[in-house]
């Protein structure tokens, strides 16, 4: 009967294992996610060589890429462009309604909340996160990861973990970057550009620039880094299929990644804000 069935509705069997392999390579992932997880002190205390050499190549890059400065620039560059292109668009929009002195509050409202965080998110997507995919990819298809095993080195936490864990280390400094050049950029674009008084900027600056939102848009950036290194070194560490797969696995990391950053901004904001957004504009 099943056998019938099966012949007579072969697009429902090809949806049922379409689904099941989906639900698969879920569970797969959470228990990937897990164990690297898991490891994280043996790879902070067994393994700080490789942890440290991890965070320097984060940070600043290797090999061609170190000649721009690696992370930290390319970073950095996105969140400038980031905040001028608010700061214009803001004194634009508010310029119409004749209100452009409320600029200061936009660059502060904005880039705190959703500008910041996600364009370093995808900054670290698209560096960090490619990178240690490809580094991975490289190593399983040569067989290195193997020779780790047969070598009685663990890779999960000597190639995943301390990943991870430099991620998460260097996310600091590298969003601490990100957040002071959209600053800049808004006041630039506004004071020099457009001409605003800058006391009146800073005045609705520092009066609408909450310190909480910035430890909030912090903690953003943190779960950002961490879900992206899992899911980068997922991918990575289980490429197949040659030089090829290893290029299919970093574009399948990278569509993932980007689309974890969006969630995890959603999923914050409304934790955090909820649906007032804790403010209160009056005069």
């Amino acid at each position: 009967m099943a056998i019938a069935m099966t012949g007579k509705f072969p697009r429902t069997r090809r949806v049922g294992q379409r689904f099941s392999g989906s639900t698969d390579s879920f569970g797969e992932q959470a228990v990937f996610y897990w164990t690297a997880l898991r490891w994280s002190w043996r790879a902070v205390t067994h393994y700080k060589k490789e942890t440290l050499r991890l965070i320097a190549e984060i940070s600043m890059g290797s090999g061609a890429l170190a000649v721009i400065g690696g992370t930290v620039v390319i970073v950095g560059f996105l969140t400038l462009a980031s905040g001028a292109t608010i700061a214009v668009q803001g004194y634009s929009s508010l310029g119409n309604i004749g209100v452009e002195a409320l600029t200061g509050f936009f660059a502060a409202f904005i880039n705190v909340r959703i500008a910041s965080p996600v364009i370093a998110g995808i900054g670290l997507a698209a560096t960090i996160g490619a990178g240690s995919t490809a580094q991975l990819g490289a190593m399983r298809i040569s067989e290195e990861i193997d020779a780790l095993e047969v070598m009685g080195i663990p890779s999960m936490p000597y190639l995943v973990t301390t990943r991870v864990v430099a991620g998460l280390i260097a996310i600091i400094p590298l969003y601490s970057l990100a957040v002071i050049m959209s600053f800049l950029a808004s006041r630039f674009a506004t004071v020099v550009i457009y001409g605003q008084s800058g006391g009146v900027y800073d005045h609705y600056f520092t009066t609408f620039l909450i310190p909480t939102d910035i430890l909030w848009s912090f903690l953003q950036a943190i779960l950002m880094a961490v879900v992206i290194m899992l899911i980068h070194t997922y991918y990575g560490y289980t490429a197949s299929g040659g030089p090829a797969g290893v290029g299919e696995a970093v574009g399948n990391a990278v569509r993932a990644s980007l689309i974890a950053v969006v969630v995890v901004t959603l999923l914050v904001s409304l934790a955090i804000y909820g649906g007032t957004g804790n403010f209160n504009l009056s005069g």
